[in-house]
């Protein structure tokens, strides 16, 4: 699942173009990774990558 996807008709050849965006998944994990960064948590750069997408695939199983 896309977040994001638009489609955009050429105006000079009138072809449409569609940008599908960025995954959903992609688009949870950058929320998550905010407010792991905002937090007063210190750690790698890794391990919060790690847990954005945890997060992430936490909230795409919710949505099930």
């Amino acid at each position: 699942m896309q977040a994001f996807p638009f489609q955009h008709k050429d105006p000079t050849t009138g072809l449409t173009n569609i940008a599908e965006g960025m995954t959903l998944r992609d688009y949870f994990a950058a929320k998550a990774m905010q407010g792991l960064l905002a937090s007063d948590v210190e750690d790698t750069m890794e391990t919060f990558a790690t847990r954005a997408y945890l997060v992430a695939d936490a909230l795409l199983e919710a949505r099930k």
